[in-house]
Parts: C-alpha cells; sequence; structure tokens
C-alpha cells in the first residue's frame, strides 16, 4: 500500500494554474500532490556571449526552493555564498530539458529565462519544474507570436518529467517524499510530447535494479508523462 493510497501506476493529483504572476511574459504554478513550483518565463532582448551575432536565441533555468518548503528551514543561497551542488545539478537538468524543444534559429536573438522556485517540497520538484517550466515556457513564446517578434513556433514539441522508482520490491510512478526516501531505486525521466526520451537520470539507492525493473519503470514513465500532457495541452488551451 502506497503512503497516499494509489495504485502503483497512478499520478499524484496534479493541476497546473495559468498566469499566476502578471508581469511575467509566461507563468505557471504546478500542483503534483503537495508539492507546489512556482514557474516563470522571463524574455530578454540579449543572448550569452557565445550565441552573439548567431541570429539564434537562448533558453536558460534557474531552480530554488523557498527556505520553508520543507519540514525544516533551509538557508538561501545567498546567505551561502555559493549556489548549491545539488541547486546546480537540477536548473541544469530543467535547461537542457526544455532547450531539447526549442527551434534556436526561429526564437531568434535572445533569451528566455525560466525560473522554478519551490514553495511546497513533497518529492518529484525537479519534474514539477519541468513540467511546469514548459508551460510558463510556452506561455512566452504564445506573447513573442502575437507581437510578431517570432514567425514561426520555436517550439517543436512539448515537454514533460515525472519519476518512477523501486520501492518495497514494485514498480511505483510519481513518488512522493516518503517512496523517494525509502526507494530501491529512483528514477527521473524526460519525455518529449512525441514519445521519446531526452534525459533519463536513474541511480540505486538499496540495491542494483535488473533490466526488467528498469523496463517497467520506463513503461510508467511513458504512461504517466502522456497524462501530463494532456494536462499541460487543457491549462494552455484556457490561456
Amino acid at each position: 500500500m502506497r503512503p497516499d493510497g494509489r495504485a502503483n501506476d497512478d499520478l499524484r493529483p496534479t493541476s497546473i494554474e495559468i498566469g499566476p504572476l502578471p508581469y511575467a511574459e509566461g507563468s505557471a504554478m504546478i500542483i503534483v500532490g503537495d508539492t507546489r513550483v512556482l514557474c516563470a518565463a522571463s524574455v530578454e532582448e540579449r543572448v550569452p556571449q557565445f550565441r552573439k551575432g548567431s541570429a539564434r536565441g537562448w533558453v536558460t533555468a534557474e531552480y530554488a526552493m523557498l527556505p520553508r518548503s520543507t519540514m525544516t528551514r533551509s538557508e538561501r543561497d545567498g546567505r551561502k555564498g555559493r549556489v548549491d551542488g545539488r541547486v546546480q545539478e537540477i536548473q541544469r537538468l530543467i535547461g537542457r530539458s526544455l532547450r531539447a524543444a526549442v527551434d534556436f534559429a526561429a526564437l531568434g536573438e535572445r533569451s528566455i529565462f525560466i525560473d522554478c522556485d519551490v514553495l511546497v517540497a513533497d518529492g518529484g520538484t525537479r519534474t514539477a519544474s519541468i513540467t511546469g517550466g514548459y508551460v510558463a515556457l510556452a506561455l512566452a513564446v504564445a506573447k513573442l507570436r502575437a507581437a510578431g517578434l517570432v514567425k514561426t513556433d520555436p517550439l517543436r514539441w512539448q515537454v514533460a518529467a515525472v519519476s518512477a522508482g523501486i520501492v518495497g520490491g514494485e514498480p511505483r510512478l510519481d513518488l512522493n517524499y516518503l517512496e523517494d526516501s525509502a526507494a530501491d531505486t529512483d528514477m527521473n525521466c524526460v519525455g518529449s510530447g512525441d514519445g521519446r526520451f531526452i534525459e533519463l537520470q536513474g541511480s540505486a539507492e538499496q540495491q542494483p535494479f535488473s533490466r526488467s525493473e528498469m523496463d517497467s519503470m520506463l513503461a510508467l514513465a511513458s504512461s504517466g508523462m502522456e497524462r501530463l500532457f494532456a494536462i499541460q495541452s487543457e491549462a494552455l488551451s484556457a490561456a
């Protein structure tokens, strides 16, 4: 029995609210069970040095957890004088995942910054950030198109992400914190709307996993992402 009573192939209750930040070119609040992440997309008419003069754009991401997004308070990165290694790894994952969807020539020589701030953390914050971050990105792109700043859609496909794992010898989809902390294996899966994978992050926490267990986790993740794509599409259609 899972802590919240779900079947092994069930997502947590998931919803996406459009436009919680009035000044951002695109924003979304994604709620996955008790996990809540606020995602904002900001357009700037500049690119990194290595992109200057290329007529190609850029997409990057930043990720942060509020001090009381967890059960005990954590310090802000600014107070530490450095960016936490886990935070760097997660924001790089978010950036790579979203860049995989973008035609940079169609975007033009401008950047879109995706900020993902975790308000409540109950497992799956990086996957929720990617799923919500895509919606914020799509809204920002729609605003660029409406203003005539881009002529063709720079987004080639949807991007979403979900976790899967082996807990108590069973493959399970979309782990919450209690399951994640007790998992034998934890895998974060990022996929495109046409059914392909963009990135897989899997590790054995307790003991090695078999090929059949890996296949079962990937099958769960694929079915979960199909449902997430539908949730994204529903949210964007209401924008």
